[in-house]
């Protein structure tokens, strides 16, 4: 086995934190394995301006790094596994998908509304709500028509201080990315995943090597969550088999129940309004079958002239 791995990472302060963890699951099962870190400056992380939905590309946070893995400067990379595009790159598998906790969003409100047993009910009339997604400005429309979902860039940090200069009232981030940052106590509520539907693989970390490294590949397969890997694969088969994109207002959360796995999706217009919410539940052995049945039923029940309208 190497003693030395190069890990390729972006260099935000989630970035860095969602990687040691990786960096230390490796070392429990593997002692003398040293590890350096590589970070990278993405598209993404560069420009702090451009709304995400405004996007049109796929990739805006993973293609640098993919890009120094494939050039051989790194051996592995960790990504939030919801900012990878769906169609894999050429050259690179993903080697493991690690345990996932919190797939949920969370909202950190501005005093004196934020406490840890709020609701969206308990928000001002007309508040700003700070979020970068589709996905969540869609659903926030359809709980509260009078929210004003207002797009925010920046890391997690930056977003929040939003809350203090009164630009927002409150902003949306993905529970997980709060909790590995150390700011769980900032938390005023979160959402029911179920109800408010999450983005694919959301809260789960990706490890992605090169297809031919099968060295490498085997060791970082050591720290794959069969569950995780399920669920987070079956969510991204709904983006896949709808061919949306990753900043179309589409969610899925899919969960583990003994035997069955029960999935469930959503696609929307921008307001709100045509809001078509499928579930579906039968044997894990299936996940991938019955993502993709799924997805058509979003389709055919009228997601396709809303992609078509998105375009």
């Amino acid at each position: 086995m190497r003693k030395l791995l190069t890990v390729a990472t972006r260099g935000g302060r989630l970035a860095i934190a969602q990687t040691e963890i990786v960096i230390s699951a490796l070392k429990k099962i593997y002692p003398a394995l040293q590890i350096e870190t590589k970070k990278i400056t993405t598209r993404g992380d560069r420009d702090r301006r451009t709304a995400l939905w405004n996007l049109k590309d796929s990739g805006f946070f993973t293609s640098q790094v993919e890009d120094a893995l494939l050039a051989g400067k790194a051996d592995f990379a960790v990504h939030s596994f919801k900012d990878l595009p769906t169609r894999q790159r050429e050259g690179l598998t993903i080697a493991a998908v690690c345990e996932r906790q919190f797939a949920e969003d969370c909202l950190i409100a501005a005093a004196p509304a934020g406490n840890k047993q709020g609701s969206i009910e308990q928000l001002p009339q007309f508040a700003k709500i700070g979020t970068s997604s589709l996905r969540r400005a869609a659903q926030l429309r359809r709980l509260r028509a009078d929210l004003r979902p207002t797009p925010v860039r920046g890391n997690v940090q930056t977003r929040i201080k939003l809350l203090d200069t009164g630009e927002i009232d409150a902003v949306i981030l993905a529970r997980a990315g709060i909790e590995r940052l150390g700011l769980g106590q900032k938390v005023s509520f979160c959402f029911d995943p179920e109800q408010f539907i999450p983005a694919p693989a959301q809260g789960a970390l990706a490890v992605q090597t090169r297809s031919d490294d099968t060295a490498t590949t085997k060791l970082v397969a050591a720290l794959n969550d069969r569950k995780a890997s399920t669920v987070t694969f079956a969510e991204r088969q709904v983006l896949t088999t709808m061919q949306c994109g990753c900043h179309a207002p589409v969610g899925a959360f899919a969960e583990i129940d003994g035997d069955d796995i029960e999935i469930t999706a959503f696609i929307s217009d921008l307001q709100g309004k045509n809001f078509i919410r499928h579930q579906i539940k039968g044997p894990v052995a299936q996940a991938g079958k019955l993502a993709e049945q799924l997805a058509n039923q979003l389709l055919n029940a009228g997601g396709k002239k809303i992609l078509a309208s998105l375009e």
